[in-house]
């Protein structure tokens, strides 16, 4: 009871001086907000790279790239075919911990419609099982089968943007367009729209577009047409694909042409799924030993997996976010060194005070508890104050800066910024309390 009262007593003291008190509380507002504003950018961070790893294929999905063999086997080098089919009959029939594997063969392309045209990030032959593999959902039509890949049938699946550019934005036209059904030319060759996957978007843009929809609903006169406008999301590759039969490609556009101009089946790449995630080491192991084979002994390939992926960029973010935590404690130690000199202040102010309190029996350590309890009184309302400031800083960040990774404030965030602002008081008043407690009440009392 004794030390509310002195804590209600020092949130008097602040209220006696509040302009001062807001003046000192204000280091200590802006070194939380920091604290957790830079929390919630890394946690928004951590979230968005994880859920692009999952949309792209999961943790167990490993890409398998060409890539120079040891100087060792430079004298066997061409006895390599490089990546072929071949490879990919090798390791469905062989590799018995891997869940699917999906070859892919790609080319440029210049997609037309009309007068319409465009480009897309990706054009891509393969098999059906590149829907698993990649994690793709569509929204209309369907996915090429086998009969279309036997057939080597002009069939093609598009990306969301794809449609954008060429049918019409659905934002812009404000009604839905559905391209099935549609030709298409890819490099002047007619092609079937069968299917259109649904179009991936990251929190920051999903929220972005609720925004404009909410502002056109409120917006009277009538709406502007502003066309397809172009964004470089998170999902940009993922939304720019075309994907075809990969006997198609290989039949229609010969991607791979040997030394008498034969075409040849060779593959940009080979994706591969482990069936389970804690075998991942021996699935790549047998993968290798069968890859070894049909290349002759030739290691001439390499493996990318999206766990070192997100283990470097988790160093990395974890870096950031230290020297983030760094500069916001230097916040927090500025508004310390504040709260010290105003209470160094406030002593020297009430020196004959002190000198009457222990005239009449107050001991030292109840003027140093006093103090200390200013001292935290100015730290805890600090600490208040900024945790709703942080949540203005996150907002004012993302009008600023479009993030397209929406930051995270979570309640551990607030908890260590209120934590951490309650210690820097304690911390900031231990010598001006020491101090006061230390005065002699005579000279106190003689003090002009």
């Amino acid at each position: 009871m004794r030390f509310f009262s002195l804590f209600i007593l020092g949130l008097q003291e602040v209220y006696a001086h509040w302009f001062r008190s807001v003046l000192t509380m204000l280091g200590i507002i802006l070194g939380v907000a920091s604290v957790v504003a830079m929390s919630a950018i890394v946690e928004g961070l951590e979230k968005g790279m994880r859920d692009n790893i999952i949309i792209y294929g999961g943790l167990n999905k490993v890409l398998i790239h060409d890539s120079d063999p040891p100087d060792y086997q430079n004298h066997i080098a061409d006895t390599s075919p490089g990546k072929t089919l071949n490879d990919v009959y090798a390791l469905k029939r062989g590799a018995t911990l891997l869940s699917h594997v999906s070859p892919e063969m790609g080319h440029r392309a210049r997609i037309t419609y009309q007068r319409r045209s465009c480009y897309p990030s990706e054009f891509i032959g393969a098999w059906p099982v590149v829907l698993q593999m990649n994690r793709h959902t569509l929204k209309y039509g369907r996915f090429f089968n086998e009969l279309d890949e036997r057939g080597a049938k002009p069939v093609c699946v598009i990306g969301a943007h794809i449609r954008n550019r060429l049918f019409g934005d659905p934002e812009s036209t404000d009604q839905e367009i559905n391209p099935v059904g549609k030709i298409i030319h890819i490099n002047r060759q007619p092609f079937t729209v069968i299917g259109m996957f649904i179009e991936y978007m990251t929190d920051a843009e999903q929220k972005r577009r609720e925004l404009e929809r909410q502002n056109q609903k409120d917006r009277t006169g009538p709406r502007r047409n502003a066309g397809y406008r172009f964004r470089r999301d998170g999902f940009y590759h993922k939304n720019n694909v075309v994907y075809i039969p990969i006997n198609t490609m290989w039949m229609r556009f010969k991607v791979s042409s040997g030394t008498d101009d034969t075409p040849e089946p060779n593959l940009t790449d080979i994706d591969i799924k482990v069936a389970d995630l804690t075998h991942m080491e021996k699935a790549l192991d047998q993968a290798r030993n069968i890859l070894l084979h049909t290349h002759n002994g030739v290691e001439d390939f390499e493996f990318s997996t999206y766990a070192s992926r997100i283990a470097s960029a988790e160093e990395r973010i974890k870096n950031a976010n230290l020297i983030g935590l760094i500069i916001s404690a230097l916040s927090l130690f500025v508004g310390g060194i504040g709260v010290m000199n105003i209470m160094l202040a406030s002593i020297n102010e009430r020196i004959r005070e002190i000198g009457t309190f222990k005239a009449l029996g107050a001991n030292d350590f109840s003027i140093f508890i006093q103090i200390m309890m200013e001292s935290s009184s100015l730290a805890i309302l600090g600490g208040l104050l900024g945790l709703p400031t942080s949540f203005g800083t996150i907002w004012l960040l993302t009008q600023l800066i479009p993030q397209q990774n929406v930051p995270i404030i979570t309640w551990e965030a607030l908890f260590i910024g209120l934590t951490f602002s309650i210690l820097t008081g304690i911390i900031a008043g231990l010598f001006p309390a020491y101090k006061a407690s230390r005065l002699n009440p005579i000279e106190a009392l003689r003090y002009e």
